[in-house]
Formats: C-alpha cells, structure tokens, sequence
C-alpha cells in the first residue's frame, strides 16, 4: 500500500492508489483478492462476480470503467475492452464485513463472456417456486 497522506473521505488515492481508509477495510483472500457482485444500476440485476486485487479497484474507481484481476491469465482487464459490452461504475459499494464489494454498473450490452445480459440466467439449480 502507498505511503501516501490523503484525505480519508476521498476513496482514491491521489497517487492513483486506494485512500488508505478503503485499503484498511478490505479484507482480501489469500492471493489478495476481494469478490466483486456487479449489479444493473436502477433495476438491481445482478449481472456478474468478477474478482479485484487493490489495483484493480482504484483503477476502477480513478477511470469509472469496471477493471477486475482475471484468475486464470493472471492478469489485469477492463470489462468491455475487446467485447465493446463496457461496464461504466455508478458506485463502490462495501459490505459490512468487508470482504465483498458491489458496483453499480450501467452494462453496454451484455454482460457475461458466453453472449447472454447476465451469468446467472442459464442454470437455475434451486427454486422454492418449483
């Protein structure tokens, strides 16, 4: 983490870095990791989980496009970047653990990587309504 002053109320670091007072909240896997649900901003649909690291989150907030830590290139991306299907942050959101984050997003078309608006409309495993 940066040593840098900043104002706490302020979420990104002046130095690109997160504020100090976001860092000491996060409380990170093993590999440094914090779960991200992505949710529709004004219809509260939940469209994706990607994972960020601290880089991953100020350069979330510093840009307003979504950036995630990818688990299997090991590597950094921002959602939309050869897809065109852009997520544009509304909010940052903590839980009140810590240990999982939610952003708002407005989603450019659709969401997950196989083509459909979000990942979690294929395989409905559970329904008490069934």
């Amino acid at each position: 983490m940066p040593d840098s002053v900043t104002d706490p109320a302020d979420p990104a670091a002046t130095d690109g870095g997160l504020a100090p007072a976001v860092a000491a909240r996060l409380k990170r896997d093993p590999a440094g990791l914090v779960p991200a649900v992505v949710q529709q901003h004004g219809t509260g649909e939940v469209l994706m989980l990607g994972w960020v690291d601290d880089e991953a989150l100020a350069r979330t907030m510093a840009t307003g496009r979504a950036t995630y830590w990818s688990r299997s290139r090991q590597e950094y991306w921002v959602k939309g970047e050869t897809s065109g299907h852009r997520q544009w942050v509304r909010e940052v959101r903590l839980d009140c653990d810590g240990d999982t984050l939610l952003l708002v997003v407005d989603q450019e078309g659709p969401a997950c990587h196989t083509g459909t608006r979000t990942c979690f409309d294929a395989d409905l495993v559970w329904s008490a309504d069934a």
